[in-house]
């Protein structure tokens, strides 16, 4: 009886081993944002910071493994079989649920994802067990459940997202008014006292959360409880002191001394209190069959079916080595997860000072706070005097940074100030919520307090405003969508496992197949963006520059557009949905790339040297004339689909015809264009310029076509809406196409 569960202990480390990867990429935002995205130290060194934070955390973390043990569910209501389920089964959602988010790149918090799956496949199995029990109903279940729990960490939830953002806003918007932009220039006293209160506030966080449940702390609770602010007030002085002698002598910039200390403290509180979440089932599995096999515990040699797991309710002391061997998977991770990469990107975008890319859509919700919080602001600046407002606004003005003109320089996301509020206020609440016995999630506290102060930094400026709002309500969503899933998701293949052992296998096998289509897909998707020729804003661009970035361009999208039209004509013959459904996916991802280049005309022309100026005029008609070309194709595509999709019939033998002579000769205009441009061979253009006549007259001539078969034997009205549209969207495909052929040449002439 004892091979299955032997055989689920090693599924369960292997599972342990993956999720401690995927929970890594997850978290790491926690941590890695403020120093990334200041650049107050080089990536390598905040690696390093972070790496040794992460393994003493991991170290320091064996009081935290208790909840995977009692914390959700009562052991002593289930047997030994139970509890593997109910752990097989959390540990398989939790991979799956973390992959996801990582591969969108989406934030979320491992703590309330392990909890929910704990809730969510211990409240199944206790249905199973009441439903096959005689003396037993459903109010029972409040037995097998610490519902308290899990209502103090959705209430934990609601309080941490408005208390963080609030704070980190309120902390950061008399931060700036205290140091403003230009904060190299303030007085060393100023440096010394924030220096002072941030190191006290980080090193009391330090030890709060990353040693309690240790030994250690166990030696020096009594001190800490009962003269708590004399420490507090005696570490303010000594580290005050301490910081106008760096800053004095040795010239240290202490924005950066906190910086570093701060990314250690949130990296080691990540693995001390998150560790739980990757290895704490894994473990408990472990203890749990160590009871089990143990005589001394089983006495009579009970089955799995009836030893009671009561005995998961005693404090066990966790392996030493297995936390060392977790803290070393964490930090490989940590060193090469490109998904982690992808979700601290998403945190560092959403809160950063310029403008750039957004990520995420507006959407009405985003609006509509963003009209709230304008028409509050305006009722605000009509009570406060003038004079006010003018200071007020002084402190916020950026400095103009100079540069030579054949200098490139990349902006950090925010500067030394906002990075070191966003570090000493996630580590004062997360320790304050520590010290107080409170739930809390240390991904909502950093990403709330990140956006809080980037919102009172006025990051989110008329520009980006809506953009930025949707990011943070899809994320919040996110966490609360994490919380329905994994209770629905673990409950579901609980039950599945307890069906048959036999779907065991099957999961996991499941599990392998999505994370590696997971993987690929996004590192598929990361080198696709690697590739893209997006133009570096903060590089000078000259005139063979602007050439060369135009001609780029228009050979990628001839291309693109070839291979669209060829497959819309193929897969309208044949009238294949699915196909024109991916055909149409594939022209939405061109019209958007297009419009993210039109969005970057302003930093464009900003960009060019002052001999090139009269290019922008160029560039513009050149992006003009290619969204006209992509906008045709996207038409023909929808039209296409919709067509097919609503099981019209198909066109006629002499339509289809028709269509594939003009397919075969815009394919063959098309590889010219691209060929062209690809080798810069511009003296060629006129060639195509008068090719492109013939081409036209065949469209042209298709469309008499399709009026004499009207008048004879046509019969459907929805083929020749089809067939008409298809043919003039392609006459102007053809025509933005040979204009913007026709203002190259006439550039290239100039230029030369």
């Amino acid at each position: 009886m004892g091979d299955p569960y032997i055989l689920m202990l090693v599924a369960l480390a292997i599972l342990a081993v993956v999720d401690l990867v995927v929970g890594v990429s997850n978290d790491a935002v926690n941590f890695l944002n403020s120093a990334i995205g200041s650049k107050a130290i080089s990536v390598k060194k905040i690696m390093i910071i972070a790496s040794v934070g992460v393994f003493f955390g991991a170290v320091t973390s064996s009081g935290m493994m208790e909840v995977a043990r009692k914390g959700i569910f009562n052991p002593n209501m289930f047997v030994f079989q139970d509890v593997m389920f109910i752990f097989m089964a959390v540990m398989i959602t939790d991979i799956l649920l973390l992959d996801i988010f990582n591969s969108l790149g989406m934030p979320t918090s491992t703590t309330v994802s392990i909890v929910f799956e704990l809730l969510g496949s211990a409240v199944v199995i206790a249905l199973i067990k009441i439903a096959n029990s005689d003396t037993q109903s459903i109010t029972d279940i409040w037995n097998y459940i610490n519902y308290e729990t899990a209502t103090n960490i959705i209430l934990g939830i609601l309080l941490s997202v408005v208390v963080a953002f609030s704070v980190g806003a309120i902390v950061q918007y008399f931060s700036r008014l205290i140091y403003s932009f230009n904060f190299e220039s303030r007085p060393k006293y100023i440096n010394s006292l924030f220096g002072g209160f941030a190191v006290t506030a980080i090193t009391y966080f330090i030890i709060i959360k990353g040693l309690k449940g240790t030994d250690f702390y166990a030696s020096i609770k009594p001190l800490l409880e009962t003269s708590t602010l004399q420490i507090i007030a005696i570490s303010f002085v000594i580290w005050s002191v301490l910081s106008y002698l760096l800053i004095r002598f040795f010239k240290v910039n202490i924005l950066v001394l906190i910086i570093g200390v701060g990314t250690f403290s949130l990296a080691m509180a990540f693995a001390g209190n998150d560790l739980v979440n990757f290895i704490g089932v894994p473990i408990a599995a472990l203890n749990s069959y160590q009871s089990f096999t143990d005589p001394l515990i089983n006495v009579g040699g009970l089955s799995a079916e009836e030893f009671s797991m009561g005995v998961l309710a005693a404090k066990v002391k966790s392996n030493i080595w297995l936390l060392l061997l977790a803290g070393a998977v964490m930090v490989i991770t940590l060193w090469t997860s490109s998904k982690a990469k992808s979700v601290i990107e998403t945190g560092i975008n959403l809160s950063r000072q310029g403008e750039g890319h957004e990520k995420f859509q507006p959407n009405n919700l985003s609006r509509i706070t963003v009209r709230f919080a304008m028409f509050l602001n305006s009722g605000i600046n009509a009570v406060i005097p003038k004079s006010t407002q003018v200071f007020i606004n002084s402190k916020f003005e950026k400095p103009l940074l100079q540069l030579p003109k054949d200098k490139t320089y990349e902006m950090p996301a925010f500067d030394l100030v906002r990075a070191s509020v966003n570090l000493i206020m996630a580590s004062v609440l997360i320790s304050i919520a520590t010290s107080m016995k409170l739930p809390l999630s240390t991904t909502y506290v950093t990403f709330m307090v990140a956006m809080g102060t980037s919102l009172a930094d006025r990051a989110w400026g008329r520009e980006s405003a809506v953009y930025r709002v949707a990011g943070v309500l899809n994320v919040i969503g996110g966490w609360f969508l994490t919380a329905i899933i994994a209770f629905t998701a673990a409950g579901v293949i609980a039950y599945m496992i307890s069906w048959h052992v036999a779907m065991i296998p099957v999961l996991l096998l499941v599990v392998g197949f999505l994370i590696g289509r997971n993987t690929i897909k996004h590192r598929k998707k990361t080198s696709e963006i690697k590739k893209k020729n997006n133009l570096e804003r903060e590089e000078l661009i000259t005139m063979n520059g602007v050439i060369e970035e135009s001609a780029d361009h228009i050979a990628g999208v001839a291309s693109r557009i070839e291979k669209l039209y060829t497959n819309v004509v193929n897969d309208l013959a044949n009238h294949d949905l699915n196909k024109l459904r991916k055909t149409d996916k594939h022209v939405a991802k061109l019209n958007e790339e297009i419009d993210g280049l039109k969005d970057g005309v302003f930093y464009f022309i900003k960009s060019l040297d002052e001999t090139s100026v009269q290019a922008s005029r160029f560039y513009i008609m050149v992006l003009g004339y290619l969204q006209d070309a992509a906008q045709s194709i996207s038409y023909i595509s929808r039209a296409s689909y919709k067509h097919v999709n609503n099981n019209h019939k198909n066109l006629k033998k002499g339509q289809l015809k028709d269509l594939k002579q003009i397919d075969v000769e815009l394919s063959s205009l098309l590889n010219k264009v691209s060929t062209v441009f690809n080798d810069r061979s511009f003296d060629d253009l006129n060639i195509i310029l008068i090719e492109k006549r013939e081409l036209l007259n065949n469209v042209s001539s298709s469309i008499e076509k399709q009026v004499a078969r009207i008048r004879t034997d046509e019969t459907s009205p929805k083929n020749t809406t089809l067939y008409f549209s298809i043919l003039l969207e392609t006459k102007d495909l053809i025509s933005a196409l040979m204009n913007l052929l026709q203002t190259y040449e006439e550039f290239h002439l100039n230029t030369k």
